[in-house]
């Protein structure tokens, strides 16, 4: 590895600029620059590396094979140099002055609050910027830059996940329901004639989400809007079942008899913006939603 690189950063920002911009002018007003400083380091960068970046093709100058292959790489390289940076400015700070938290909504509200509650004894100045979301919006909001942590079932290309806890979800209605007063274990024929609650994506491109059984169907922004229309007798729903633990301990739920398929399971993943570059509160919070969800787990 050569000790002393003979391209700066700002040579390859200069040569990243003027494809992203398509031209000399246009990179200089995007770098505030002169056009011919960027020209300059353009130049400067090819005669440094014995390389032709550009190909003049009519009045338009087009990337060679070889500027193609410097070009992404040098994207790379910059975005590489620019996490480091702040990884260090985090550091140097010591904990973050804000944290963006995504969580999917089925995990359970009354235990992200209490790690929330137990994370900020230990940091009560740090803001935490917390993203509810559903299915795609919580992976969205790591690619977006929104989120230094996620508890989400999707994790986005690129990013590890750990497996954090596995979910089980119930069908449940109102006692009081019709379905219930049937008395016998349902169908999906039963199912079909009432209907069913669900909760929108969150996401900016929603996935198509076929209904459960039902034609008659309910779409909602808001967990809690569903959970109130349920436990009001306007339908049923699929809840995790953590989720409304008090709700079926005080009887305002109750699970519905299927006959087959009364359950299901969703692995929810912790999953770090970038671990190497997380700061300490990132980091503590991280451990502290771990621990509280393994005691959870050793207690049932």
């Amino acid at each position: 590895m050569d000790p002393n690189p003979r391209i700066s950063l700002d040579q390859w920002r200069a040569l990243i600029a003027v494809v992203d911009a398509g031209g000399y002018a246009k990179a200089a007003e995007r770098l505030h620059k002169s056009q011919s400083s960027v020209s300059y380091a353009v130049q400067k960068l090819q005669s440094a590396l014995g390389v032709k970046a550009f190909e003049i093709k009519g009045r338009k100058a087009s990337l060679t094979p070889t500027g193609e292959l410097l070009y992404r790489r040098a994207r790379t390289l910059v975005e590489d140099a620019g996490s480091l940076e702040r990884a260090a400015r985090k550091l140097s700070a010591g904990w973050e002055a804000e944290i963006g938290l995504a969580v999917e909504i089925v995990f359970p509200t009354w235990l992200l609050l209490a790690c929330l509650e137990r994370f900020g004894r230990e940091s009560p100045h740090t803001h935490i910027e917390l993203i509810e979301s559903v299915l795609g919006g919580t992976p969205e909001a790591l690619l977006r830059g929104q989120a230094d942590l996620a508890i989400t079932g999707m994790v986005p290309q690129g990013f590890p996940g750990d497996p954090l806890v596995r979910m089980r979800f119930v069908l449940v209605a109102h006692p009081d329901h019709p379905l219930h007063k049937l008395g016998r274990a349902l169908t999906l024929k039963d199912l079909r004639t009432h209907r069913q609650l669900l909760v929108r994506e969150s996401g900016s491109t929603r996935a198509t989400r076929p209904s459960l059984e039902a034609a008659q169907r309910w779409t909602v922004s808001h967990a809690a809007t569903s959970l109130e229309a349920v436990c009001a007798g306007y339908g049923y729903a699929w809840f995790s079942e953590e989720k409304i633990r008090n709700e079926l301990a005080a009887g305002t739920l109750k699970p519905l008899p299927l006959r087959e398929g009364g359950e299901r399971y969703a692995q929810l993943y912790l999953v770090f913006a970038d671990r190497d570059a997380a700061g300490p509160g990132t980091l503590r919070l991280a451990a502290i939603i771990r621990e509280a969800v393994a005691q959870e787990c050793e207690r049932h």
